[in-house]
Order: C-alpha cells, then sequence, then structure tokens
C-alpha cells in the first residue's frame, strides 16, 4: 500500500516538474517575442553631457558681445585636441554687492527710417497709426540692454551675422513685455504680473511713454484705421473673388470696414509700392487664453502692424471642432462661435474653418486614413484652410503661417523683414542642397565654406555610413545613379513626379540656363516662394513614420519626391498657395502638413529656402559631434537615410534645443527669463540676490505652452450690509 501510494507521490511530482518546465518554457518564449525582459537601452549619448548654466546669467554682469567669453562653444568643444580654455567664474552674489548702477536701457527701433526724404520719395510718407480714435495713445517702444550677460553661450546652429540679426543687445523681461502688460497693474490695464522682484531700471519702459490700459483696446479697430491711413503705401490688390462657398471670410457684428474713399484728396503716387503680407495665427474656437498668450499677440500686432504701417495684417485662423456646429448655414451661430472663440480685445480678427467645410471644398481629395486620422483632418491638412483663405484672400502677396506656442525674445519685424531680405538674395544654384543641411559656424566657419562643402559632397558624394545601406535600398527612381557611387544629381528647376505629365509648370521657373552655366545669378533677387525654418530633408528611406502620408499620386514608377520642414512655422507665397490650392482642387493631390509646402514647391520648380536661424543647446555638447548628428543623412544631409536625425528613434537629440516641436530646453528658458523657477532652480529670490533678472539674445523658442502668470490679488471692494 505504501509502495503504491509512494508510487503516485512521485509521478504526480514529476508531472507537476514537467508541466512547470514547459510553462516556464512558454513564458520564456512569449517573453521574448514581447521583449518584456529584454535590458533598458541605454540613455542618449547627449544626455551625459554636463549642462551649461550661463543663459542665466543677470543684467549685472552685462559686457559688451565683442568681450564676452561664451561658456561654449569652447576651443576645446570645437576640437577635442586642444587644451581646455580657462572658464572664468562669475559670482552671482558678489555681483550684486558691488551695488553699481545698471547701465540704462537703450531704445530697439527695427524699422526703416520713415521720416528721412529718401525713404519718403521711394515709398512714400508713413502716417502713424494710433490705438485710439484721437490719435494720441500709443505703444511705448522696447527697449534693450546694450552687450549680453557674461559668459552668454553662443548659438550652435544658424548665424545672427548671415540673416542680418543684431546680436550686439539683448532683451529682458521689461524691455521686451513691459509695453504689452507686464509689469503693472490690472487696474490700470496690465497683467499684474511681475510685479515684485528684480525691477531695477523697468521705469525706464513707460518713461517717454505711458502705460496702454490694454481694457479699452479693439484691435481690428485699430488695425482698419492704420491700414485705410496708409493704403496707398501698397499695391492695390485685385477685388474678392465670388464663390457660392465663399464662407471663410472675416466677419463680426460689432466691426464695420469702411472702404469708402469719397471726399478724400487723392494722395501722391510713388515710385515703388509694398506688397502686402499677412499673418495667419493657428488657433481653434475653444482655446483658452491667458494673460501670457495675450501679451504675444499683443506684441504681434504691435511690432508688425502699428509700428510698420500695415505692412502685416494679422489675423487668427479659428479651427472649429465640432463639426455639427450649423455655422456656414446660419449667421447668427456664426458669429456667436466667432465672437466666443477670441478674446474680447480682438473680436472681428478672426475666420472660422471646419474639417468637414475643407472636405466639401476640397472633396475631389481621396478621402483617405493614414495613422488612423481623416486627409481634411487639421493635423494631416494644415494647409487646407490656408490655401483657400489665400484664394479668397487676392490682396495678400505673402502669408506668414504663425503657432500660438512660437516666442521670440526679439522683435518681431526686425526678424520678419531680415530673414525676408537675406532669402531674396539666395541664388538658386545648390539651393535645395545647402536647404537639406544644418549650418553649424564653429564647424562649417563661413557661409561661403559652407556652400562649398555642400557643393562637393552633392558632386562627389562622402564616405558616410549612410551610403553603406545601400545595397540594402530598393531602387529609387528619383536618383538614378547608384547610391553606392555616392553622388548625387542637383535640384536644377522642377522636379515633377515621374507618373504625372499633366502636370502644371510656369515657364518662368524653368532655368534660363544650365547648372554649369549659371554664375549663381538665377534666382537671386526673387522672393522665396516657402521661407522654413528647420532643414528641408528628404524623407525617403529615412524612419521619420509620415513620409507615406501622400494622396493621390500615381505610384507606379515610384514615391513622388517629396522634402519636409518640420514646424509648419514659415512664410508661403500667393504662388505656392494657389499651386497648392489646384492641386488640392483640380489634380486632387496632398501631402502630409510638413511635407506639402516643400514638396509642391520642388515638383513646380518654386523657389524654398530654409533660413538658419539661430538655434542654442542645453548642454555642453562636442560640436563636431554634434555636426555629425544632425547632418548624418546621405552625403552629409539630414535626410535621405536611416541614419537622418529626423528619424522617429533619433528625434530625442532635438530635445535640448530651442527650436523643435517637442523641445524641452525652450519652454525652460521662457519661464526662467520671465522670472520663475524651473526645476527649482532660478526665481525672484535668486534674481534679487544675485545678478539680477536674465538678458537673453534674440531667439526663437518652440514649443512654449501654458505659462501661468504670478498676477498681483486684487481685493473685492467690500460691501455693507443695509
Amino acid at each position: 500500500m505504501f509502495t503504491r501510494y509512494f508510487g503516485l507521490a512521485v509521478g504526480t511530482t514529476v508531472l507537476l516538474f514537467m508541466y512547470f518546465l514547459l510553462h516556464q518554457s512558454w513564458v520564456s518564449i512569449r517573453s521574448a517575442e514581447l521583449g518584456l525582459h529584454n535590458d533598458p537601452p541605454p540613455p542618449p549619448v547627449w544626455e551625459s553631457f554636463p549642462f551649461l548654466k550661463r543663459y542665466h546669467g543677470g543684467i549685472r554682469t552685462l559686457v559688451g558681445r565683442d568681450k564676452n567669453t561664451p561658456e561654449y562653444p569652447k576651443k576645446e568643444d570645437i576640437d577635442p585636441d586642444m587644451p581646455p580654455q580657462d572658464a572664468k567664474e562669475v559670482s552671482p552674489k558678489g555681483k550684486r554687492m558691488e551695488g553699481g548702477k545698471l547701465p540704462d536701457s537703450v531704445l530697439f527701433n527695427p524699422y526703416p527710417d520713415y521720416k528721412s526724404q529718401k525713404y519718403i520719395d521711394e515709398y512714400g510718407p508713413v502716417e502713424t497709426c494710433y490705438l485710439d480714435l484721437e490719435g494720441k495713445l500709443q505703444i511705448p517702444s522696447m527697449r534693450v540692454y546694450n552687450g549680453v550677460t557674461e559668459g552668454t553661450p553662443e548659438n550652435v546652429i544658424g548665424s545672427y551675422d548671415l540673416l542680418g540679426l543684431r546680436k550686439d543687445v539683448c532683451f529682458e523681461r521689461f524691455g521686451r513685455l513691459g509695453p504689452y502688460g507686464l509689469g503693472y497693474s490690472k487696474r490700470r490695464g496690465g497683467t499684474g504680473a511681475a510685479m515684485e522682484g528684480d525691477r531695477e531700471g523697468s521705469e525706464k519702459v513707460w518713461e517717454q511713454t505711458a502705460e496702454v490700459d490694454f481694457r479699452e483696446v479693439k484691435w481690428a479697430q485699430v488695425l482698419d484705421r492704420c491700414l485705410e491711413k496708409n493704403k496707398y503705401r501698397f499695391k492695390p490688390g485685385p477685388g474678392t473673388p465670388g464663390h457660392k462657398l465663399q464662407t471663410i471670410t472675416a466677419r463680426d457684428a460689432d466691426v464695420k470696414k469702411s472702404n469708402s474713399t469719397s471726399g478724400e484728396q487723392p494722395k501722391k503716387k510713388h515710385n515703388k509700392l509694398l506688397p502686402r503680407t499677412a499673418v495667419l495665427i493657428r488657433t481653434w474656437s475653444d482655446y483658452e487664453y491667458d494673460d501670457e498668450d495675450i501679451m504675444y499677440l499683443r506684441s504681434l500686432i504691435s511690432e508688425l502692424t502699428i509700428g510698420s504701417g500695415g505692412e502685416y495684417q494679422v489675423h487668427f485662423l479659428i479651427h472649429v471642432k465640432d463639426d455639427n456646429k450649423q455655422i456656414w448655414a446660419v449667421e447668427e451661430v456664426y458669429q456667436e462661435v466667432l465672437n466666443k472663440s477670441l478674446p474680447a480685445e480682438f473680436a472681428g480678427m478672426g475666420t472660422l474653418w471646419s474639417e468637414r467645410q475643407m472636405g466639401l471644398i476640397y472633396g475631389g481629395v481621396h478621402d483617405s486614413m493614414f495613422r488612423d486620422l481623416p486627409v481634411h483632418g487639421a493635423y494631416r491638412s494644415t494647409y487646407m484652410p490656408v490655401t483657400y483663405f489665400a484664394h479668397q484672400h487676392p490682396e495678400f502677396d505673402f502669408f506668414w503661417h504663425w503657432e500660438m506656442d512660437v516666442r521670440y525674445t526679439g522683435h518681431y519685424y526686425h526678424l520678419f523683414k531680415k530673414i525676408s531680405e537675406w532669402t531674396d538674395k539666395q541664388p538658386r544654384k545648390g539651393l535645395w542642397e545647402r536647404n537639406a543641411r544644418f549650418y553649424v559656424p564653429a564647424v562649417h566657419e563661413s557661409w561661403d565654406d559652407f556652400s562649398q562643402m555642400v557643393r562637393v559632397q552633392t558632386e562627389h558624394g562622402t564616405s558616410s555610413k549612410a551610403n553603406a545601406w545601400s545595397s540594402l535600398l530598393p531602387p529609387n527612381p528619383h536618383v538614378p545613379e547608384l547610391e553606392s557611387q555616392r553622388k548625387e544629381k542637383p535640384v536644377w528647376g522642377p522636379e515633377p513626379p515621374l507618373d504625372y505629365p499633366d502636370i502644371e509648370i510656369d515657364e518662368a521657373v524653368k532655368p534660363p540656363r544650365t547648372l554649369m552655366e549659371d554664375k549663381y545669378q538665377w534666382g537671386v533677387g526673387e522672393p522665396a516662394d516657402l521661407i522654413v525654418l528647420n532643414p528641408l530633408f528628404d524623407p525617403d528611406s529615412t524612419g521619420w513614420l509620415l513620409a507615406e502620408d501622400f494622396t493621390g499620386y500615381n505610384t507606379t514608377q515610384g514615391a513622388p519626391p517629396r522634402r519636409v520642414a518640420i514646424n509648419t512655422s514659415g512664410r508661403l507665397s500667393r504662388r505656392l498657395l494657389e499651386t497648392m490650392h489646384r492641386e488640392q482642387s483640380i489634380h486632387r493631390h496632398t501631402m502630409f502638413s510638413e511635407m506639402w509646402p516643400a514638396s509642391c514647391a520642388l515638383h513646380h520648380g518654386l523657389k524654398a529656402v530654409y533660413a538658419p536661424h539661430p538655434v542654442y543647446i542645453d548642454r555642453k555638447w562636442p560640436v563636431q559631434y554634434l555636426a555629425a548628428i544632425f547632418n548624418n543623412g546621405r552625403n552629409g544631409a539630414s535626410g535621405g537615410s536611416r541614419l537622418s536625425v529626423f528619424s522617429d528613434d533619433r528625434q530625442h537629440n532635438f530635445l535640448g534645443t530651442t527650436w523643435y516641436y517637442h523641445a524641452g530646453h525652450a519652454p525652460n528658458l521662457w519661464k526662467r527669463w520671465l522670472g520663475y523657477k524651473v526645476d527649482n532652480d532660478g526665481g525672484e529670490q535668486e534674481e534679487l540676490a544675485g545678478e539680477g533678472r536674465m538678458c537673453l539674445p534674440a531667439m526663437l523658442l518652440h514649443p512654449v505652452k501654458q505659462v501661468d502668470l504670478v498676477q498681483e490679488r486684487l481685493e473685492e471692494p467690500e460691501t455693507v450690509a443695509t
């Protein structure tokens, strides 16, 4: 009996043990398939680089730009074989204890000399624009400090000198935002923010022009008066085209535009008339505007429109996400939604649009889904409402497309003007190839040296790792030579898709001579049809997830040639937008938002330019390593291979920069500059005890979202019971 039970027990144990082994084997196989027990990937190399500290220097350490010893890049950052450069330590508390008086801030005026006889003879007089009907109320001018704070790092990408941007001054929060409500009480029409902390020298902002009570300002009326006074300076636009679907025009019951010129004396016509430019701010109907957003919008309107005598027209393109709102059927519903979509001071400056409306207007585009998103949606087709807006507003020659989460520490007119002037001067020869690369001055040296390097890389190729993978890639009809030969065919004129015989190409954009005959003449003086603020990279063969999001093209001989610029902020010409409009409405073509304008320009031979504006980085990257990472694509470009920095698994390299869709350095820098703590560093007490408030060079920052200003508390008046 014992033997029987013992044998049963042993047998059961063996069976259980075998089941356990089989189960564990199955679990192990399943875990391996799912990667559950894989070791986490090592952190990116750049995370081991030390943080830079002198971005946060205060105005008590101001030095001339030519006397500044930047914290970065130093000699050893550029050439690892160089001995380390001695760092000059700055003692924050010591600087505060010196007790010396700050130098006075100075006015920053980037506008032409409108009162000079030369300007008047060429363009005519500029009538001053005021905020009130009486012609008395003006916005205070921006003020800056000469120099930079001691140790301020240099930008690692792009160039001030190249674009003609000023780098000899720095901007602190009161001089930059004081004219728009920062630093004075809500009782006087300000934001009630920055009332405490380091305010030394801030009174200069309102010394010549008093604080503005923005509670009384109606910007739409201000802009209308400004344009009416200066309309003779601009090219006359054709009338708005009639159209049954013209429901995207700006309308507001409380704002009545007067175009009547009866009783006016005709004014002298001048030799040169200026083009008009729209600045389209992308927003949505339930966007919650905080006081920091409103200051940003005031600065855009004031600097671009009021200060320039109407050269720019700021306007809101408002996405109504609820497609069931009957805004196109009932006028009262349209007005109700429009009135609720903007703060009161911006009433009358918006145009509504919806995805359903885009589906109606561009109904010929195949209603495809990509990554579960509709083709007429705001994500995949950001520019559909822009192309239609441009089609309905022929009075504008150019359109800046701008986002609510962009900030600029400098002056917007200065930025837009200088970028536009520089892009006008760019020759077409080698343009697309230069566009495809990040310009790193510490490595590439002068722009001429950079341009020559790009030419050699294109014509002769490189031995980069990107080319080593060419044998594994499928044939690319747009690169007819073998990739292993490492040469590229430069873009010269239109590059249409191979299966698109009916493409409309203007004779004016065809090259006047061969590539070899051209001496960098073609394109000089030609306004850019597209200006972007990141390189125009080739998504083919990269790991960028949206490279295949193109709709309506015949792909029998392969995908159409494409170019991409991450981030949709930039400038588009009427010519480009009308071309995109026809492609969408007649030929039923479109692409993903960040790919569509550049690819359309490439196909039709239009002029597209990447403007290498200054970009900063938060850590001490070895500069040659940085240049290699950011230009790690095919033949030294930023795209065209799986090693591209724009591949999804490599975009983490942008996290420490000041300009990318998920850059972390940008919002941190903006909040510290406003005087707030970030990661327990900075803040009011640190500024008072140390070097004072930050003063930064002009730099574009993106993204900056949800900045909660610390504001004064207004006591409610007590009511006495009777």
